[in-house]
């Protein structure tokens, strides 16, 4: 049996074995944003899931751009080589790609962890002053940032070029700037957020201004057989917000300037908005970004079932799959997943003997694929 969902996909230089991709998410187990053992744990078991591609958390390309003190960065060398150990254990061990997700949390930062409580640091709790592009706060609760003037801009694109380049060092396949779910890039996109009125506001090609010169300055920094992503949103789920429009005119300038796929998501952005969520809500927003614009597409969200993911890959709907709590809860999705199509599972020797052809019990605790 063929399988869309596990065939390969050639991005530049790198080839994923796959189309399942490990969603960034937040771990909160940094140390001065440094990743640590837990990343090793985590990440690392991953590269042998059966995920093609294996995404870290979002890390902050400057200390201010983390979204807590627990959160990563990569902007000193401490950082960057705690991150070339995990690429190294995870080309060791697994046979996934690797891919690191560069933010800045811009009015989003400076937060407790969920576990503890989330709201905004205290000065006594080491917090920080907050940016963004303009001084509208994220919610009624939230500080208002100061809003970014020319030197600050500079810094941060300064901050971006530089984390790209430490990322290259450190070995990762895939870099991708994280330009959805409220971070300072989106901040930048949406009406919402941004309500400059110098170069880098008003219209649409005001607010996409910004972020386009990050990607611009970050493709040109990294070697040409190295993929450039960014994870876009397509609705701000919030009247006169960021929409699909909006997110296909800016797909298009991100292809034309060497952004070689978009990860398509939603949200994120104010306190305000109103989701609905369904299995597979947001891939009719990968599906028209890549209809429209001809970008390589991932979607993302709430995709949970082999046929599921199957079916949105075969279909043309998105280039790939990204999982994330569903990869949480069963590290081995993707091996099952290979299984319920008929494909045979990519399994590290050492964990080989747990396959259906030579364990009984597989069959037991799997359903077989029928065979048509």
């Amino acid at each position: 049996m063929t399988s869309a969902l596990f065939s390969p996909l050639a991005m530049r230089g790198v080839t994923l074995p796959n189309r399942i991709v490990l969603s960034p998410m937040a771990q909160y187990s940094a140390v001065d944003g440094a990743f640590t053992d837990w990343h090793i744990a985590h990440l690392g078991q991953m590269s042998y899931s059966g995920a093609g591609l294996v995404m870290t958390e979002s890390v902050a390309v400057e200390p201010i751009g983390r979204g807590s003190h627990s959160c990563p960065g990569i902007y000193g060398d401490a950082q960057e080589q705690s991150m070339k150990r995990v690429v190294e254990f995870c080309r060791r061990y697994g046979d996934a790609r690797t891919g690191i997700q560069l933010t800045h949390t811009g009015r989003k930062g400076s937060i407790r962890p969920p576990w503890a409580g989330r709201g905004s640091l205290s000065a006594a709790e080491g917090g920080w002053q907050v940016v963004a592009p303009s001084p509208l706060p994220f919610d009624a609760a939230s500080p208002v940032p100061v809003q970014l003037d020319e030197a600050g801009l500079a810094r941060i694109k300064d901050g971006f070029v530089a984390a790209a380049a430490r990322a290259v060092r450190a070995g990762f396949d895939v870099l991708e700037l994280h330009g959805a779910h409220g971070y300072l890039l989106h901040q930048f996109l949406s009406p919402l957020s941004n309500q400059r009125t110098d170069a880098y506001g008003g219209d649409a090609a005001g607010r996409m201004r910004f972020p386009l010169e990050v990607a611009a300055a970050v493709r040109k920094v990294i070697p040409d057989d190295r993929v450039l992503g960014m994870r876009i949103s397509a609705s701000d789920w919030a009247e006169g917000g960021f929409g699909l429009e909006d997110a296909v005119a800016f797909a298009t300038a991100l292809k034309a300037l060497g952004c070689d796929y978009v990860c398509v998501s939603s949200g994120g952005l104010v306190g305000t908005q109103q989701i609905k969520v369904s299995p597979g809500y947001q891939v009719p927003f990968a599906a028209e970004v890549r209809a429209r614009t001809g970008i390589a597409t991932r979607t993302v969200g709430l995709i949970t079932q082999a046929q599921q993911a199957e079916e949105i890959v075969a279909s043309g709907q998105a280039d790939m799959v990204a999982l994330g709590r569903a990869l949480l809860d069963n590290p081995r999705w993707g091996w099952h997943a290979a299984e319920s199509l008929g494909v045979k599972p990519s399994y590290p020797p050492q964990y080989e003997r747990a396959g259906s052809a030579v364990w009984p019990g597989a069959k037991i605790l799997r359903p077989q694929p029928v065979e048509a």
